[in-house]
């Protein structure tokens, strides 16, 4: 049963649904003897913040070895704390925007709150990856195409920094990357982003 299985903030599994199935697939090579596990939160929050968040929803204390080790946490909250700060807000402010002039003003701030903190966020800090993806999303739901590819091709070196192997997140960043190099025929592009 799907509900035996364990946490772990650095999983070897991740549960995808087919239509109606449950399905159980492995995101990197899994050893003779070792556990199956998976996240139950989003693992790309530092570690303090997974550990509050399991202790609140689930009560225990994650020991995996990405908490234990905490080696990611650095790129994860690189940059001067007014950008981190500024920008975490704003992240947290967005909502599901329904119209193409929500759109607009999620993209205008996206792209004031960017341009004003060059140099002072990497894009390997989780908060500035977050407005790079809602850039993206603002882009390609106000079909501007070609800015959408320049935000989303940003993301690419932290996906594959926090989310390795065949993680689901990197594989949707990706296609959707793939699809947009496609449809501005950047055929030879698309399809080395889609072997991936």
């Amino acid at each position: 049963s799907m509900s035996l299985l364990n946490h772990s903030c650095e999983p070897n599994c991740v549960i995808v649904f087919e239509g109606y199935q449950l399905l159980l697939r492995s995101v990197r090579e899994i050893q003779i003897g070792e556990e199956l596990t998976i996240s139950y939160i989003e693992s790309l929050m530092p570690t303090s913040d997974r550990q509050k968040q399991l202790m609140r929803q689930y009560c225990f204390v994650c020991d995996c070895p990405l908490c234990q080790n905490q080696e990611k946490d650095a790129a994860k909250l690189a940059g001067e704390e007014h950008a981190l700060k500024e920008v975490k807000d704003a992240v947290n402010e967005v909502h599901c925007p329904s119209s193409k002039e929500e759109w607009e003003q999620v993209l205008a701030r996206c792209r004031s709150l960017l341009s004003s903190h060059v140099g002072q966020l990497p894009d390997t800090n989780i908060y500035q990856l977050k407005m790079l993806d809602c850039a993206m999303d603002a882009c390609i739901n106000l079909e501007y195409w070609e800015e959408a590819l320049y935000y989303g091709s940003r993301t690419l070196e932290p996906y594959r920094l926090y989310c390795p192997g065949f993680h689901p997140l990197r594989a949707v960043q990706l296609m959707r990357m793939g699809k947009l190099q496609y449809s501005q025929d950047m055929f030879p592009q698309a399809l080395e982003t889609l072997k991936q």
